[in-house]
């Protein structure tokens, strides 16, 4: 490697696996920012959203071989992101229900599968047209799988107006997909 080239995400999670803080400053560094922003269009209390990604990178560091190498590294901490923001927010489950879950931690997300599969659809497309008020709702319900409640708490709007603002959303998106 030249003294020009940055190291690439899995250098990176390789050298983090030998507990090199300066990678996952490094790492930290080149993600935060998007992360965080990603983060804060389904939060809207900035605590919480400083929270996920500080707690996203802690896991990171815990456990760098988690990443199997399959896929983006980015996509692989919005998959922490994500898991820990619906954590944060969902009630917590019992024990049984904890431990059944961590027999499936390897196998890539539902949601992640889904996502690449539909972002350069005519669904994405359709998606991406939608003003940011639809599309946050849609994203907060639907991709995240949020009930009404918890995504009125998540978006920092009242229940009524989680549901009315999809039921517009999917008018739009039938529209469009026709």
């Amino acid at each position: 490697m030249t003294v020009d080239q940055e190291p690439s995400d899995r250098a990176l999670l390789a050298a983090i696996g030998e507990r090199d803080r300066g990678a996952l400053h490094e790492l930290f560094t080149r993600h935060q920012p998007w992360l965080a922003a990603r983060v804060r269009q389904r939060c809207s209390d900035p605590a919480i959203v400083a929270e996920v990604v500080n707690d996203t990178f802690l896991v990171v560091w815990d456990k760098p071989g988690k990443y199997q190498g399959d896929g983006e590294v980015a996509a692989w901490l919005w998959g922490i992101a994500i898991r820990t923001l619906l954590h944060r927010l969902r009630p917590r489950k019992s024990v049984l229900e904890r431990l059944g879950q961590l027999r499936h931690e390897h196998a890539p997300s539902a949601e992640e599968a889904v996502l690449l599969a539909v972002e350069h659809s005519d669904v994405g497309q359709a998606l991406q047209r939608l003003s940011p008020e639809l599309l946050a709702v849609v994203r907060a319900t639907v991709l995240d799988g949020l009930s009404t409640r918890e995504a009125a708490a998540l978006l920092g709007i009242p229940s009524g107006t989680v549901k009315s603002r999809m039921s517009r959303a999917r008018s739009e998106l039938r529209e469009a997909l026709l």
